[in-house]
């Protein structure tokens, strides 16, 4: 909805009591009214004098009608004047603006094979912005996020921790984590405790035994910012299978994608592992929370939807398992899976040449998929059943090899690592 800007002082002040007086409504039309009074003042000349808000409207209230603007808007809300600078910066605001609507989370798109720029969607107002990620040195680092926090970590040594906030930019490095150095697989994963905005960190190493193919040696780290320490939690051997790169906690448990060595049928590829990180696991029966999947996966996503854990999944020809013919969608329900949706036709065809592997994330009540090769992205909405295609993203492929990836995260102002 969009407002004229007013050019009589008689009639802002008319409106803006209006509309304060009426806050229900004002989600959409108060806060654009809000944004063009400012501006307005800013631009006008002549012998029309400016109307100051802080004759009619107090901090506490112009404090909640800023909380309803999106976040992209409270940045530019704090140039308008220095009034509003000091109220979207203060400590008060932003707790109270965590609570004060739901963000939908965000997706950032890496552009480029080597450096880690990229855009970040939108999906409320259906926009990309340009965003700078700091401590990240490549895109092919490992990522994930929880509450508003995301973790990067190197894909070279393995030892290179950040945790930060992409919005505010603030970060902080972690402590080299223990375990093997260079391991052959690590899945990282973080969780967030929003009451007390403290964070757990996991790493599962995988490495293969030496000169034994079918022997893997699996070792659980896990990192806690009240303490400020790494702890290695478990250590075991698994014998014909391995983990991988996908990994997610939900809900005080751990869990992880395995992968079979050799053995098994092609419907016996993948399979799923659940550790309990409040009660943990005796050495030697990690093997018993094993899961099988709902069907041959070319490759799996794990993620957290509202503390539920949800996979979405290439499905693989019955007779070339290796080839992907679709992509499903499930909710783990105790121990077992339940179909949410498979991605149609339609929405499969559109995104060109799809690999037998593809990104996805989600968190919240949305999952987003993306093809490697190219900036495509598609929603999924896990409430309403529904997909739609995102905006186009402002890049264009520049060479036919170019890679393109990405990692969903919620865009929230008032926590920090």
């Amino acid at each position: 909805m969009e407002c004229d800007i007013v050019e009589d002082d008689a009639s802002v002040l008319s409106i803006l009591c209006d509309f304060v007086a009426n806050l229900e409504g004002f989600e959409v039309l108060g806060v654009t009214l809000l944004i063009k009074v400012q501006l307005w003042r800013k631009k006008s000349h002549g012998d029309v004098p400016a109307v100051s808000m802080d004759l009619f409207l107090p901090d506490d209230l112009l404090e909640r009608i800023l909380s309803y603007l999106p976040i992209a808007s409270i940045f530019r809300a704090g140039c308008v004047c220095k009034r509003w600078n000091e109220i979207v910066t203060s400590k008060r605001f932003l707790w109270n603006n965590s609570h004060a609507l739901l963000h939908k989370p965000w997706y950032f798109m890496f552009t480029s094979s080597d450096e880690p720029i990229g855009y970040a969607y939108d999906p409320i107002l259906r926009k990309w912005y340009g965003i700078d990620l700091p401590c990240i040195e490549k895109s092919n680092w490992f990522v994930a996020s929880s509450s508003g926090l995301v973790c990067f970590m190197d894909n070279d040594s393995r030892s290179e921790l950040y945790v930060c906030n992409p919005i505010t930019k603030c970060c902080k490095g972690l402590d080299e984590p223990p375990g093997p150095k260079f391991p052959d697989y690590s899945a990282l994963s973080v969780s967030v405790n929003r009451a007390t905005q403290s964070y757990n960190v996991s790493i599962v190493k995988s490495k293969q035994v030496p000169e034994n193919f079918v022997q893997w040696d699996l070792s659980i780290h896990l990192y806690d910012s009240e303490t400020r320490e790494w702890l290695t939690d478990l250590t075991e051997v698994l014998t014909g299978w391995r983990a991988g790169d996908e990994s997610v906690i939900c809900d005080g448990v751990l869990y992880f994608l395995i992968y079979s060595i050799g053995g098994g049928g092609p419907d016996n590829r993948h399979g799923l592992i659940m550790y309990n990180l409040r009660s943990r696991s005796p050495y030697g029966l990690l093997m018993r929370s094993f899961i099988p999947v709902p069907c041959s996966l070319t490759c799996g996503r794990l993620m957290n939807l509202n503390e539920k854990l949800v996979m979405v999944g290439g499905i693989g020809k019955h007779d070339r398992p290796g080839i992907i013919k679709g992509i499903g969608i499930w909710l783990l329900k105790g121990r077992e899976w339940q179909e949410i949706a498979r991605m149609p036709h339609k929405y499969f065809q559109g995104f060109g040449e799809l690999d037998d592997v593809f990104a996805s994330s989600g968190t919240g009540d949305l999952i987003y998929i993306q093809s490697y090769g190219a900036p495509t992205l598609l929603v999924f909405d896990f409430n309403q059943k529904q997909w739609k295609w995102s905006q186009k993203c402002p890049v264009i492929k520049r060479f036919p090899l170019q890679l393109f990836t990405g990692f969903c995260f919620e865009p929230r102002l008032e926590i920090a690592p």
